[in-house]
């Protein structure tokens, strides 16, 4: 970010943890080899004898490793997925708090971007980016970004389809499809990170 032969700019996107689990658990299979790596790179980071890794997951079904024994092969991926969104939001908490207290060099060329921000008012956070990118705004790539979120009909069973949809109700689709217990271990998880990014819990 200092190197004086590059003018870079930093846009980190953040999105409700709980619209990012309900996404994950309908590609389950799909994404089932990158929680994996994720939930590898979260024990590589770990110092050596560290306690941390034997902590049952806040995002497991009850039960689920009974006895300390492995996930059954039908909960494989749920298992997986739960884990991983555990430690994204880790790293999101270890970001946000970084760029809190970052010096005057590093706030200038780093800005957040919420997901749902970006869906409600596309032309003014288009707009916003651009400037902070130093970049003018096409009116074509306006029309575009309207266009992609604000399409007709939103197809939730395919979450990771790069359409034109109403974007609008991905917002709060987790909330007809995640259990109440789904919610409250993700809420538990997040939660650091969710207050930080002023996501209101459920409760409130």
């Amino acid at each position: 970010l200092r190197e004086p032969g590059l003018n870079l700019r930093v846009v980190q996107l953040f999105r409700d943890p709980r619209a990012v689990h309900n996404s994950r658990l309908k590609a389950r299979q799909a994404l089932l080899r990158e929680s994996v790596q994720v939930l590898r790179s979260r024990h590589r980071a770990e110092p050596r004898g560290s306690t941390r890794h034997q902590q049952q997951h806040l995002l497991l079904p009850p039960g689920l490793l009974g006895g300390g024994r492995a996930p059954q092969p039908q909960h494989r991926a749920e298992f997986f997925l739960g884990g991983a969104l555990e430690v994204i939001c880790q790293a999101w908490l270890r970001d946000l708090l970084l760029a809190r207290r970052a010096p005057g060099w590093l706030r200038r060329r780093y800005t957040q971007l919420r997901y749902e921000d970006l869906v409600r008012e596309p032309r003014a956070e288009l707009r916003r980016l651009l400037r902070f990118a130093g970049l003018t705004v096409p009116p074509a790539l306006e029309d575009f970004v309207l266009n992609m979120t604000r399409g007709a009909a939103y197809s939730s069973d395919r979450p990771f389809l790069i359409s034109a949809r109403d974007a609008r109700e991905a917002v709060h689709a987790w909330r007809e499809r995640l259990s109440r217990q789904q919610v409250r271990q993700v809420e538990a998880a997040c939660g650091e990170a969710m207050s930080i990014l002023a996501y209101p819990l459920s409760g409130s």
